[in-house]
């Protein structure tokens, strides 16, 4: 019995998706929920697990595929059985897709729908193809696959042409491969699945010799946005506009033509809060957890949000309300290879320093992996940028739509400053403030401002606050 599986609704209600990977061929006997593909929508890059136990019989769509929701995405002879798909988990979520199942089918009709995804949609269409890169050559034994652009077409006696196969790994190994200098098309995979592993790269790097920091090997066919090869002679590339790009794009611009931004600074002495930081990752029990300005910070934040609700509220314009949360959902603004994503930490005013700390690293690392879910960029209340990371002293962060404000923390920088009377070298960062000026008044936002500072200079102050 065949079966078609169609590209679900991934919980966002986007009407499409990039097919980043197959995971599997055809011909290949696939378990239930066994990872068959990787794809990428404006807000992640989320691996989709097979519906069905059987043996894969068409893929409908090729890597660097546009994908709508709906569309036949790839087919299954699952055997010959009457009965019915299991019934889904009413515990499952969105966030996360590891966790699926088949929802019941209807009488000969019904396609099946991953959980927490959302109701099937009823559209359909083909898929539209992405400009790539043209050209492939092959061995016979079909061992490797070699990429070319047109000009560069390999000649060889033992080689035929087949269609361009992107290396299978996941972002974390790709970006691993990156960093060495290693074109994961060379790298063999050692598992039956063909999915190449860390262990993998870190085989060939010793075979050939390849060290961390090396430049990295062109990759043509790269997870995230790629630009357009520009021909000899032209003086221009162009890159499609998609993926998390675009998110940003459009939701920058929605915030800033809807919430009327005003920004604040403030220059700070952190001295207190660098002395701190120092002794708690001088102590060999928290050296793990890496403290520093971005979870004092944060800190700082929740405590103040606490004294100042307004920041912490949203414009409700359908309901013609304002919404004062009584939460911290805290984004936390990473720069990927993606582009600019804000995952939140939930709850966030409930946890210590430590445990901030925790979720800031996790956050980043995973969103740097390309692996962020569409749920954890969701229902945040306020954010925090770090573009001191990139040695800027301050900037006019816009703020995140659906939130009131949003801070950014500049460079710290060893300078004179008075001090007690006198002028002394201290540790001085610029603090901006963007906030939503239809929530939030001058004064709010300059107190609440203040509050973040002021436990920055002195962090013993978070002791007096709650």
């Amino acid at each position: 019995m065949t079966q078609d599986f169609t590209l679900p609704d991934l919980g966002e209600g986007l009407p499409e998706a990039e097919l980043v990977q197959w995971l599997v061929a055809v011909g290949d006997t696939v378990k239930l929920n066994q990872t068959i593909a990787e794809v990428e929508t404006a807000k992640a890059v989320v691996e989709l697990p097979s519906p069905y136990a059987g043996t894969i019989t068409a893929l409908h769509a090729e890597a660097g595929d546009i994908v709508a929701v709906g569309s036949v995405l790839i087919s299954f002879d699952i055997g010959d059985t009457d009965a019915a798909p299991p019934a889904p988990s009413t515990q499952a979520q969105a966030s996360a897709p590891e966790a699926v199942q088949s929802v019941p089918a209807e009488p000969a009709k019904s396609e099946p729908n991953l959980v927490g995804y959302g109701a099937a949609p009823k559209g359909a269409g083909r898929p539209q193809r992405r400009a790539r890169v043209a050209g492939a050559v092959a061995a016979a034994s079909d061992t490797a696959v070699l990429e070319a652009a047109p000009h560069d077409a390999i000649h060889l006696a033992d080689v035929v042409e087949r269609p361009v196969e992107r290396p299978r790994s996941t972002p974390p190994v790709r970006l691993f491969a990156k960093q060495l200098g290693i074109d994961l098309a060379l790298v063999e995979a050692s598992g039956a699945s063909g999915v190449i592993t860390r262990a993998d790269v870190e085989a060939y790097a010793t075979r050939v010799g390849a060290t961390a920091g090396a430049p990295a090997a062109a990759e043509p066919a790269e997870t995230f946005e790629m630009p357009m090869p520009a021909a000899a002679g032209e003086r221009a590339t162009r890159t499609p506009i998609r993926g998390v790009r675009r998110m940003t794009a459009d939701a920058m611009v929605r915030s800033a033509f809807t919430a009327p931004h005003v920004t604040t600074f403030l220059t700070v002495d952190v001295t207190a809060t660098s002395e701190l930081i120092a002794s708690l990752k001088g102590d060999r029990d928290l050296q793990e957890h890496r403290i520093g300005i971005m979870a004092v910070a944060a800190k700082a934040v929740c405590l103040a949000l606490g004294r100042h609700p307004g920041l912490n509220s949203k414009w409700d314009d359908a309901a013609g309300e304002i919404v004062e949360h009584h939460y911290v959902n805290l984004g936390i603004a990473a720069a990927t290879g993606r582009g600019l994503v804000v995952p939140n930490i939930r709850d966030a005013q409930e946890l210590t320093l430590v445990e901030l700390a925790d979720a800031i690293r996790g956050l980043a690392e995973t969103a740097r992996a390309g692996k962020t879910s569409p749920a954890d960029m969701m229902g945040g209340t306020f954010s925090i940028t770090n573009v001191g990371v990139f040695g800027v002293d301050a900037g006019t962060p816009i703020i995140n739509p659906g939130e009131a404000g949003i801070l950014a923390l500049g460079a710290v920088r060893r300078q004179p400053w008075e001090h007690r009377g006198e002028i002394a070298l201290r540790d001085v960062m610029t603090l901006a403030l963007s906030f939503d000026h239809r929530l939030v008044d001058g004064e709010q936002g300059s107190r609440f401002l203040v509050d973040v500072a002021d436990i920055l200079r002195e962090p013993g102050r978070a002791m007096l606050l709650r």
